[in-house]
């Protein structure tokens, strides 16, 4: 039996799809501890409904999930917003080294997936989906990259894209304490109190949340996805292949930093956030709950060695490269906690692994100023450039 979903049968299934996931995190502690997002839960679940319909051919689904770009663009879009020039000015040296270990990170990734595929005899494109799209950017940016890669030829890079990416939210704080224990352990670095300096998070005052203040802040996405569309077409018309939203970040970047230099409008951030949490939420659900997992049948060998060999990466790199760029004490290694979440999963779970770390030792204020400017801001534009480059040559 094949049940079609209109489109705002689809919109009304992911949010249900949601509502799994919330009550299954709620219920199941080892969900809710790894930080992993309802959506996720609940998509990975329901996507697993349907590969028993379709396997019994009991019945199988049809989404009309035209609405998910929109959802996927105007979350990209919240996210340029953040990219502030000015703030990135502010935060110096610290946030440098970090993201040029972000960014050392997501590249050694991509060469790994591509060259795994390779010798594996696969599509390099689908060694691309275990990169950086899915380690370093995360269910969205994996979610968003995915489907052009099987455009290109590359069957099943969405479920690899969004396996990977579930895999890396859980496999991310697994390693991260292990990790940072041995380093405080071998460099004794409890001996030393944590150094010098006060770091304030730059937060803006909290914008008041009447129709006003909405309505602006949603004016603004709406501006932004729309001068980006712009952007985007000019760049596909002159042969430059991008995903659908770049145009968009950059425009919202642009309007932000233009508001941060003159002062002549303001940026409602706090209001765009909610507002971009809520449309990945969105696009997130309608995603994972069309995967077709019988495409993973005869990848699944081969997907578990990328894996491995991708974790293994990720331990190896933060343990020998991020500790020395970002310091070689206390804070470095809480740091480097917090990439073992933001470059193997998300942003909230290196927040995560650093509190669990912190709890037991004593704060790092610096780490915690660190990470969510990288982490949460800049890296998304870096590696959105740099998948982007791969791409280009693979195809």
């Amino acid at each position: 039996m094949t049940i079609e979903l209109s489109t705002i049968q689809t919109i009304a299934m992911a949010v249900i799809v949601l509502y799994m996931g919330k009550f299954l995190n709620y219920n199941f502690k080892f969900l809710k501890e790894n930080c992993i997002p309802e959506s996720v839960t609940g998509g990975t679940v329901f996507s697993i409904i349907t590969f028993i319909g379709y396997k019994t051919g009991m019945f199988n689904f049809i989404f009309e999930d035209s609405l998910r770009s929109i959802f996927m663009i105007a979350f990209f879009t919240t996210v340029g917003y953040s990219a502030s020039l000015k703030l990135l000015k502010k935060a110096g040296m610290p946030v440098f080294m970090f993201l040029i270990a972000s960014v050392g990170l997501a590249i050694s990734q991509n060469i790994l997936g591509v060259g795994l595929a390779q010798i594996l005899k696969l599509n390099p494109l689908i060694g691309l989906a275990t990169g950086s799209m899915s380690t370093t950017g995360g269910p969205g940016t994996a979610g968003a990259f995915a489907p052009i890669l099987e455009s290109y030829g590359a069957e099943g890079a969405t479920v690899v894209a969004m396996a990977t990416a579930t895999y890396a939210l859980i496999v991310g704080s697994l390693i991260s304490g292990p990790l940072a224990n041995r380093l405080i352990r071998k460099h004794n670095l409890l001996e030393s109190k944590v150094g010098g300096g006060v770091y304030d998070s730059d937060e803006e005052k909290k914008t008041p949340l009447d129709p006003k203040h909405v309505s602006t802040a949603s004016f603004q996405i709406i501006i932004a996805m729309g001068v980006g569309s712009l952007i985007s077409n000019y760049l596909s018309r002159a042969g430059i292949v991008l995903p659908s939203y770049i145009g968009a970040m950059f425009a919202a970047a642009l309007i932000r930093n233009i508001s941060d230099f003159s002062g002549a409008y303001k940026v409602h951030l706090d209001i765009i956030n909610i507002i971009g949490g809520f449309t990945l939420t969105i696009f997130l659900s309608m995603t994972l709950m069309s995967f077709k997992l019988w495409e993973l049948q005869g990848l699944a060998l081969p997907l578990v060695i990328m894996l491995v060999a991708q974790t293994i990466l990720i331990g190896v790199f933060a343990y020998f490269i991020t500790f020395r760029l970002t310091g070689k004490d206390y804070d470095a290694v809480v740091m480097t906690s917090g990439h073992c979440g933001c470059g193997f999963g998300t942003t909230p779970k290196a927040l995560a692994n650093m509190e669990a770390l912190t709890a037991k030792y004593f704060p790092s204020p610096k780490a915690f100023f660190v990470i969510p400017i990288v982490g949460g801001l800049f890296i998304d534009f870096f590696n959105a450039g740099i998948i982007t480059l791969f791409m280009n040559i693979l195809h």
